[in-house]
């Protein structure tokens, strides 16, 4: 008996209690990630509350001043040790975890959570427009890579583990557990598998509920309810082709800002990470509100009707200083950022059809609440996880049918203007700095279940028609609750969940190229 057909008869032995076992360890990794997310999340509120109170101090008093610039200096030296120790945890964290689910990158689990919660905390101190949502998911991901390690899980199953980690950290960032759930399947898996959806979702509920615990039940967004009349629905298509092509836009922004740092090959590391924390330390002289991820802005737009002046400095100043947080490598995510920055696109737009249109002025919020929506499907090209998102995030149903026609839009208009998704794009930059060796890692198998679309190109061939790489094997095939053997006159049809054994030593490669025959949008 083969490699393959002993993995195969371990599948077949599978039953109720190895089912019970993984709803189980995905509540354990819930647990872990809700408090590792938690804790980062202390971290950084108590750093922004230091970061104001130490402008506040240093307001009109040069000496502090100067003191604070030193200081500044010092937290970005600390920053470039931190990212030299561990590569891994520079940047957001989502394309890293994404990379390792699909076999390219191998992270020490343990110095990525130290180095990002030191990294990220001290960033925030600093003043860099970072959000907390992508270094959580990649926290969740690491505890939960550590539980597996601990556990002795095979590879398969170690993957299993991080993707729930990974929606559990979405989850306690956003008291969003739905939305972790979306995560874990239209981003990091690029399909509905079933195993993986009970899994995850026991995993983000418990975060969540870990998370509220610490931090109350609240929405994390508290704006009016407002709807607006079906008889103005054309603004909303104006409104997602427009933020549709503001995610196009800030993809390219971000991509190229990241490769010019990556292109200063002779400026030492230090000084790329220098410029973002100078620059931070003279925008809280003048303009304090874009410092950090973005909290005194919600607070601005839900307690005060800034100008549109106003908005669109706001707007144009954070994003300009998000490229280069982010771009200069150091440990942050763009999440929540990107959001804000919806905000107030929705926040300028609503000013301007309120005010060419006889609307309720009420309806201001409700655009602030699409523009978050919209610019985060035409940014990350999840629509689903987008709408799944804000709804929890307001804890509003009631806006739900605008959200999904702005979504929607914009992540149409920014696949037609042929935007990579950000995070494909970073994780693509990544692989890029990186040297991938292929390593031998033993005998190992790992199992990965393909959901075939309806314009699959594979759907009604048979098995023995399709290209299969020789490393990997058809282990089993589910359609409609029944498994199948399969057998080379089988039939693929549309909706099959293709279980595939592929060696540990080529999965990177032969799972991109599954994901590219099965499904082309998983190339996109």
């Amino acid at each position: 008996m083969n490699k393959h057909q002993k993995t195969i008869k371990t599948l077949e032995k599978n039953t109720w209690k190895d089912s019970l076992l993984l709803v189980l360890e995905g509540a354990v990794v819930g647990i872990l990630a809700g408090l590792i997310a938690v804790l980062y999340r202390y971290c950084l509120s108590f750093a922004e509350k230091g970061l104001y109170a130490t402008l506040d101090m240093i307001k009109g008093n040069v000496g502090y001043i100067l003191l604070w610039f030193v200081a500044l200096i010092l937290m970005a030296f600390l920053v470039t040790i931190i990212v030299k120790w561990e590569g891994m945890s520079a940047g957001s964290g989502i394309p890293q975890v994404s990379g390792e689910i699909r076999g390219y990158l191998h992270p020490c689990w343990w110095r990525v959570i130290v180095a990002k919660i030191v990294g990220g905390t001290t960033c925030i101190l600093g003043g860099l427009s970072l959000g907390r949502e992508g270094p959580s998911i990649q926290l969740g991901a690491m505890i939960a890579k550590g539980f597996s390690k601990v556990r002795k899980h095979e590879k398969t199953k170690e993957i299993a583990m991080l993707s729930c980690g990974a929606g559990a950290g979405l989850a306690a960032a956003f008291n969003a557990p739905l939305a972790g759930i979306i995560f874990i399947l239209e981003e990091l898996h690029h399909n509905f598998n079933k195993t993986m959806l009970v899994a995850g979702l026991v995993a983000t509920v418990t975060a969540d509920y870990v998370s509220k615990m610490f931090f109350g039940q609240a929405a994390v967004f508290s704006y009016g309810s407002s709807t607006l009349p079906l008889k103005y629905y054309w603004l909303l298509i104006i409104f997602g082709i427009l933020l549709g092509l503001c995610g196009a836009g800030y993809n390219a922004v971000m991509v190229k800002t990241q490769g010019l740092f990556q292109r200063l090959t002779k400026v030492p590391k230090f000084v790329k990470i220098l410029i973002p924390f100078l620059l931070a330390g003279g925008l809280g002289l003048v303009l304090p509100q874009v410092l950090a991820g973005g909290h005194s802005m919600v607070l601005l737009l839900e307690h005060a009707r800034p100008t549109l002046i106003m908005l669109v400095i706001l707007l144009v100043v954070k994003f300009l200083f998000s490229a280069i947080s982010f771009g200069s490598g150091v440990p942050g995510g763009i999440f929540f950022p990107l959001l804000i920055l919806g905000s107030y696109v929705g926040a300028i737009f609503g000013d301007v059809a309120i005010g060419c249109f006889p609307i309720s002025e009420d309806l201001w919020y409700q655009f602030i609440i699409l523009g978050m929506a919209g610019l985060f499907a035409g940014i990350v090209r999840a629509p689903i996880t987008g709408i799944v998102l804000i709804t929890e995030m307001t804890g509003n149903m009631e806006r739900m049918l605008d959200i999904a026609v702005v979504s929607i839009l914009a992540y149409v208009v920014a696949n037609m203007v042929g935007s990579k998704p950000i995070y494909s794009s970073l994780l693509e930059n990544i692989l890029r700095q990186q040297d991938i060796e292929e390593t031998d890692e033993g005998e190992e198998q790992i199992l990965v279940t393909y959901v075939v679309p309806f314009d699959s190109d594979i759907c009604h061939k048979t098995i023995c028609e399709i290209d299969w790489r020789h490393s990997s094997l058809v282990a089993s095939i589910e359609r409609e609750e029944r498994a199948i053997t399969p057998r080379g006159n089988t039939t693929i049809l549309p909706g099959d969940h293709l279980m595939v054994l592929i060696d540990r030593k080529y999965f990177a490669e032969d799972n991109a190229y599954y994901e590219k025959m099965i499904d082309k949008e998983c190339s996109h």
